[in-house]
């Protein structure tokens, strides 16, 4: 396998030493301007100064240095192929036109283009092959115009530029005859002043002022509009026709104040509303995150709210004003009628449609008064009610009052008290006080009784005693409690030092924290005393009688076939109660059945408390 070459012998076109040293000298040269440009295959002079690297063709391309490789190589003729700018159907085109009928030509009207039964000429008396005159020239044949994606797009393809020339011939006659408007009315002003000035009668002479004055203001008014060119027609509203948008046929001052901010300098976030720069419309809103309250501006310096004027909000917002809320309002309801079954439809019968809605919105109409009448009828209506006199409404009376300066009253009858909507001085649960006149610590009560409880029964005076009582128990029991508390705290603090009395000195727990102890189930608060020598003895004996059987004596006896009590009727003897010593005992014995770690499957195999 031979080695392949050097890359630098490949990008030199396997130049040698010598041959690059050439045409590198060449290509100074070049620069310089001492030798002649290079030519590409198109017999072009190549720039010296382009870089090697836009120059140099791919190799793939086969051909010579230039600048032919940049440019789009599928690029189509410009001017008959597809994406050719201007490119259009043609129209108005002329043809050849025969003087003789031609074989295979058209046997009505003469053409080569088309056959007698495609002919859209309208039948001759006498067909141009009888009559071999009146020849129909022959038809343009427009081949496929195909268009790329700009030239679908473009508003002004096909536009002729010539076609203009007619609207300004078309403004030029209408000012010319304003003109002429203006220089007739300005004669005639003149006329009439050297008419009136030759006039001797004073009536005349006053005539003659009125009429001046009127016709100066007239003839002035005139005058300026015809000076000033470029303010006729300014506020003029012209109809918006001949545009594909709806546009003014006019011309721009016509369309926007030059006070006013033009729509698309609005915002001009390049993600907002998009302007048409031909039709000058902008359908969207361009502020849609303004606030509501932003919407409307000031007429003027001093503009109040109501000489406010809305913000432009969209070319779209006018599809909602007018004729066209009713217009759509009418489509929903046919709609809606040909859904339920009726033979509508407002393209196909429009007259019967709008019918239709016309007697649906009677009916409506109709049924809703009658609905609202009835409503009024059966509560009343307080808008209709017979209005109050003049005299109560202004609040004048004939009843004479005097007060003093103290503002009590001396004469005539006293103020009466407006009352509220709810019932005043209503009593029950024999109460001789309304709820809420009495107030204590935070609560409303009965002021007759002093009780809080809203709807209970009046106690009158024993209630006022009984409650102050409760108050007073309540305060005796609690210094009770913090006499005690204290008392409690003081003994504690006596033990702590060592000084006891004799009746505190027992001995305590020896089994250490008192709920070893049991339950509690006695109810005095001293401690009980109990014998260390005796609960020795008692443990002792409790352990005997778990370890023969945990049965008592009447289980024994009744296995024994005996009877469970040997006394006799009368017998003298009495049981002796367990002592403290005894039961402390049983308590610590006992079994805890209820206990969760002394459960058979627990785990811990039972433990002693002891």
């Amino acid at each position: 396998r031979a080695p392949h070459p050097p890359r630098s012998r490949v990008m030199s076109g396997q130049m040698s030493r010598e041959e690059r040293r050439r045409a590198q000298e060449l290509e100074e040269a070049r620069k310089a301007g001492l030798a002649p440009a290079e030519r590409d295959e198109d017999g072009k002079e190549i720039n010296p100064h382009i870089p090697q690297f836009m120059a140099a063709a791919p190799w793939y391309l086969e051909q010579k240095k230039g600048l032919k490789h940049q440019k789009a190589w599928n690029d189509v003729d410009k001017k008959e192929g597809e994406g050719a700018s201007g490119s259009w159907y043609k129209r108005g085109v002329k043809t050849f036109q025969a003087t003789k009928f031609r074989k295979g030509a058209c046997e009505n009207c003469g053409a080569m283009t088309h056959k007698r039964k495609d002919c859209v000429e309208r039948p001759r008396a006498v067909s141009a092959k009888k009559s071999n005159a009146d020849i129909a020239p022959d038809e343009f044949v427009q081949e496929d115009v195909r268009l790329g994606f700009e030239q679908k797009r473009d508003r002004y393809n096909g536009f002729d530029a010539s076609e203009y020339s007619r609207v300004v011939d078309r403004f030029e006659r209408a000012e010319k005859l304003k003109e002429e408007a203006a220089k007739k009315r300005e004669l005639e002003k003149k006329f009439k002043e050297t008419r009136e000035d030759g006039a001797k009668d004073d009536d005349d002479a006053d005539a003659k002022n009125q009429n001046s004055d009127d016709d100066s203001g007239d003839s002035d008014s005139d005058s300026e509009l015809a000076g000033d060119k470029d303010a006729q027609g300014f506020m003029k509203v012209n109809k918006r026709v001949r545009t594909a948008g709806g546009g003014a046929s006019m011309t721009v001052r016509n369309l926007r104040i030059r006070e006013d901010t033009a729509k698309y300098l609005r915002n001009l976030d390049l993600q907002s509303a998009y302007y048409d720069p031909k039709t000058r419309s902008m359908r969207e809103n361009p502020t849609p995150n303004d606030h509501p309250s932003d919407a409307f501006v000031a007429s003027g310096e001093g503009g109040s709210k109501s000489s406010a004027l809305q913000k432009f909000a969209g070319d779209n917002v006018n599809r909602g004003t007018g004729d066209a809320v009713g217009f759509e309002r009418l489509m929903g309801h046919s709609a809606a009628a040909f859904d339920k079954g009726q033979e509508i439809h407002p393209q196909a019968g429009p007259s019967a449609a709008e019918l239709l809605y016309k007697q649906f919105r009677e009916k409506k109409s109709a049924l809703s008064q009658s609905t609202k009448s009835s409503i009024l009828d059966k509560y009343g209506d307080a808008s209709e009610k017979t209005p109050a006199p003049e005299g109560l409404l202004l609040g004048q009376t004939e009843a004479y009052s005097e007060y003093d300066r103290a503002g009590r009253l001396l004469r005539g009858a006293e103020r009466a008290a407006q009352k509220s909507r709810y019932e005043e001085d209503v009593y029950d649960q024999n109460h001789t006080a309304v709820w809420g006149s009495f107030w204590k610590g935070g609560m409303w009560g009965y002021k007759c009784c002093r009780s809080h409880q809203k709807g209970s029964y009046c106690t009158g005076k024993k209630g006022i005693a009984a409650a102050e009582a409760a108050g007073d128990l309540m305060l005796d029991n609690l210094k009770r409690r913090e006499a005690a508390r204290l008392a409690e705290e003081e003994l504690n603090e006596r033990d702590d030092a060592g000084d006891v009395n004799a009746e505190r000195r027992g001995m305590k727990n020896p089994f250490g924290d008192e709920s070893k102890w049991g339950e509690k189930e006695t109810t005095t608060t001293d401690d009980v005393a109990l014998d260390p020598q005796k609960l020795m003895d008692a443990l002792r004996k409790e352990d005997e009688r778990l370890k023969t059987g945990e049965e008592d004596d009447g289980e024994k006896h009744e296995k024994r076939g005996e009877k469970r009590n040997k006394r006799g009727y009368n017998a003298d003897r009495e049981e002796a109660e367990p002592t403290e010593e005894e039961m402390e005992a049983f308590r610590m014995k006992r079994k805890r059945e209820d206990d969760p770690m002394a459960a058979k499957d627990a785990g811990t195999k039972g433990y002693d408390l002891v």
